[in-house]
């Protein structure tokens, strides 16, 4: 029987919001991790990296994924039906040499990342992991951050995942991450899985005691993100919007703040547009009118600020989807789909940029659509149509966003059986687990009739081939 997840507490969430990241442990004996890095090393040896495969290939890894520490963690940051990815990968690092920093790419989806956490990731040390052994690094606070000035190859802010076999790092997806120098030589494996929330938060899913997510300073993080962490403890606990009209509106501080974020540091930028958001009308008119700005920069972040502004932003993102400007339409879909039940009366029109020209308001559109309708009806013809989207990455964001629908998308059934012949793998894979969520006879019997002809063998290797 499994056993019940271990939620985490509100400091435990508190400092997750304030900086991307929570090293945690599982409590497995001794011989289960050497079991473990015994059979990597094996596999690394005879085969190389197994890939996407390395779960089916070392089957014990289920069991880590199933430990109620770290089922407390996902449930906890990203809801009780979130989903493990078809994605993950064994990292394996013997050198003296730092990795790059760098953000993971959504596999080269070139996208407004999510401030709200609909992603994560786990990243599993097997072996005791010192920091001369090279543990993954991350910068606390960066995943709120777009760009990043790395003058320098050490970060004194830097943390790292080190510590016995069994810890692990529960990172936001969009964190700035890298792989420290391993001085000993000796191998030192980080098993990547990642992670996504299927179901937007009506209710906190952590051990949560505290209504306010309080100074973000006591915990290190940044105070300028203290606005959107408050957006983001708020959001997890199922208030959306929950900051508008809580901020003084008049000429003068709205000025201020407009000028705060198209001049100050990314930090205070995205601070001022959090705080423009709440600051009434004359707030969000700010921001839009820097959505249609010049700067590609500023209208990002002013996009930011719009997708936490509730009902009065809607007319304002709607008829910004007209526009010539593909950097305004991108950014104002993708403020809308943040907005989800607010901005009901803007499906459509998201649904219609399915047929831009351009592919990346497409990606940015198919997104939207599988987190904001109330209604999945009124999206689920237009995610069939991206599922034969011309664009690998609309394709596979298609699947994605049938999963979020899940029961109420069984008309994309016979779209999705036909995904199953797609050449890219995560097409295929987001094809099976939409299928899955939608349940229906049919849909199982489209996915169990795919998945027992691609069944895979554990024990096959090179070696070892019947």
């Amino acid at each position: 029987m499994a056993q019940q997840p271990l939620l985490l507490n509100d400091e435990q969430m508190k400092s997750f919001i304030a900086n991307g990241f929570l090293i945690l442990k599982t409590d497995f004996p001794r011989e289960f991790h050497d079991r473990l890095v015994t059979q990597l090393n094996e596999i690394y040896d005879k085969e190389g990296n197994p890939g996407n495969n390395i779960l089916p290939r070392i089957r014990d890894l289920q069991r880590v994924f199933e430990h109620p520490v770290i089922t407390g963690a996902l449930t906890s940051v990203l809801g009780p039906e979130y989903l493990l990815h078809t994605h993950r990968h064994g990292h394996y690092n013997s050198i003296p040499t730092p990795g790059g920093w760098h953000k993971d790419s959504y596999w080269g989806y070139n996208r407004l990342r999510n401030h709200h956490p609909w992603w994560a990731m786990i990243m599993y040390f097997p072996q005791d992991t010192p920091s001369e052994l090279g543990p993954t690094g991350v910068l606390p606070g960066t995943h709120y951050e777009d760009r990043r000035n790395f003058a320098s190859d050490e970060m004194e802010e830097e943390a790292t995942a080190k510590g016995e076999a069994g810890t692990f790092a529960l990172i936001h997806y969009d964190i700035w991450h890298r792989s420290t120098p391993n001085l000993l030589g000796n191998p030192r494996f980080m098993l990547k899985f990642e992670f996504m929330r299927t179901q937007a938060p009506t209710v906190p899913t952590w051990d949560n005691q505290a209504p306010e997510i309080g100074d973000i300073a006591s915990v290190g993080g940044r105070p300028a993100y203290q606005p959107i962490a408050e957006d983001v403890w708020n959001w997890l606990s199922g208030r959306a919007a929950s900051r508008v009209n809580s901020l003084p509106a008049d000429a003068e501080a709205v000025a201020a703040l407009a000028s705060r974020m198209a001049e100050g540091t990314e930090p205070e930028a995205l601070g001022a547009s959090y705080d423009l958001a709440a600051s009434g009308l004359a707030g969000i008119g700010a921001l839009l009118e820097a959505l249609h700005g010049e700067s590609k920069r500023v209208s990002r972040i002013a996009s930011y600020g719009l997708s936490t502004a509730g009902s009065d932003a809607v007319a304002g993102l709607t008829a910004a989807l007209a526009s010539d400007n593909e950097t305004t339409v991108n950014h104002a879909a993708f403020a809308l789909s943040e907005l989800r039940g607010y901005a009901e009366s803007a499906v459509p029109k998201v649904a219609s940029l399915m047929n831009h020209p351009s592919a990346v308001i497409r990606r940015t559109a198919v997104d939207a659509l599988g987190i904001m309708s109330i209604n999945p009806q009124s999206v689920v013809p237009a995610l069939i149509q991206a599922l034969s989207d011309e664009d690998t990455q609309v394709r596979f964001m298609a699947g994605l966003a049938l999963v979020r629908i899940g029961a109420a998308a069984a008309d994309a059934v016979p779209a999705l059986a036909a995904s199953l012949e797609d050449e890219n793998r995560y097409v295929r894979g987001h094809a099976l687990e939409a299928l899955r969520r939608i349940g229906t006879k049919d849909a199982h019997d489209v996915l169990l009739h795919e998945l027992f002809n691609t069944r895979w063998c554990s024990d096959t290797t090179p070696a070892s081939t019947f």
